[in-house]
């Protein structure tokens, strides 16, 4: 099993930055795939942003493009989002999610989440 631990949560005003980090623990030589998530009050959970495990794949979503960076340090075990010109928009819960390489496609391990607020 994969343990996941967010951090770097708060509160940040519109415009600002802020970089959330995720460190796994447990068996994490079967990670391959990590991952962002956010929850926004009274809406699904939607996905964010995902980097494999050469960091040769990175997607996305088209809302954060051009504003957040996915990156991962392997050897920490701990993957980052880097969020630049925050909007209130933004404003979520943000978990961290992994897939193994027996399951590449399904987030089946998943942190508790981190409160991101952009205050405008």
């Amino acid at each position: 099993q994969v343990q996941l631990v967010e951090s770097g949560g708060g509160l940040v005003q519109a415009g600002g930055s802020l970089r959330l980090s995720c460190a796994a623990s447990g068996r994490t030589r079967t990670i391959y795939v990590m991952g962002w998530f956010r929850q926004a009050p009274g809406k699904e959970r939607e996905f964010v942003s995902s980097i494999n495990w050469t960091g040769a794949d990175i997607y996305y979503a088209d809302s954060v493009k051009g504003r957040f960076t996915i990156s991962r340090d392997n050897a920490k075990n701990t993957v980052y989002l880097q969020m630049n010109s925050l909007k209130s928009e933004d404003t979520a819960v943000y978990y961290c999610a992994a897939t193994v390489h027996g399951d590449p496609t399904r987030f089946g391990s998943w942190g508790q989440g981190t409160q991101v607020t952009v205050s405008s």
